[in-house]
């Protein structure tokens, strides 16, 4: 089976069509922070799932991501919306080290993405973890807004996170002060083949038998949510 990075490489158009299946979170990132208007940093943005609803409304937004096929695929989404040229960027970047000036955002959002650097398979993943902080920090205006989804597990019905990603949203809660929340994710397909097909390049035989074996065509997953509002002088 590839790994993620190999297939946000050479498959970036089947994982946008597998997450096109998930409900709108727009609602979610609304209750949170209200972003018409803002100016907006997507980390880790992908294939757009929350810059193609972000885009329309946002003062301004910013994409950033590691795989350029991925930011590919999101460039052409937003287009077929018709977002205004120039109302967004996309540039390849690493989460450590952002392409953005100090205070240039009000709003940053993160999908399933500082969780590559921040799961205990990494040797130096609390390192990771706080540059990612810092630079978020940086980039965020006075009483600017994090927000970061990440799995609670899919193929689940209630949340079960991986046990490699729980010290860094303990972490999260206990030394960054995030509040945190789960929601439902779940991706609705046409049937159970249907639902195999499209999820098992991604998650693998385990979760494809756990498909098969429920005969799931509405795919069960769970989503932790994080948020917090800086004050207006303070460091991560």
């Amino acid at each position: 089976m590839a790994s993620h990075d190999e297939i946000y490489r050479s498959q970036a158009d089947a994982y946008e069509d597998m997450i096109a299946r998930q409900p709108d979170l727009s609602g979610t990132v609304r209750a949170i922070r209200d972003y018409r208007g803002l100016d907006v940093l997507d980390l880790g943005a992908g294939s757009g799932r929350l810059s193609r609803f972000l885009a329309p409304e946002a003062g301004s937004l910013v994409c950033t991501d590691l795989s350029r096929q991925m930011l590919d695929v999101l460039d052409r989404r937003l287009e077929a919306l018709a977002v205004p040229p120039g109302s967004w960027t996309s540039a390849q970047a690493d989460h450590r080290k952002l392409p953005l000036a100090d205070a240039s955002v009000d709003l940053a959002v993160s999908g399933w993405s500082v969780c590559y650097l921040a799961n205990t398979g990494e040797p130096e993943w609390e390192r990771s973890l706080a540059q990612v902080m810092t630079e978020l920090t940086r980039v965020l205006r006075p009483g600017g807004t994090i927000i970061l989804f990440e799995t609670m597990g899919t193929a689940t019905e209630t949340p079960n996170p991986p046990p490699f990603l729980t010290p860094y949203y303990e972490l999260l809660e206990r030394q960054y002060g995030f509040a945190h929340k789960w929601i439902r994710t779940d991706y609705r397909f046409d049937s159970v083949a249907d639902a195999i097909r499209r999820t098992e390049f991604f998650f693998g035989p385990d979760v494809a038998a756990a498909i098969d074996r429920h005969r799931w065509a509405t795919v069960p997953e769970c989503a932790g949510v994080w948020w917090k509002h800086l004050s207006a002088a303070e460091k991560i």
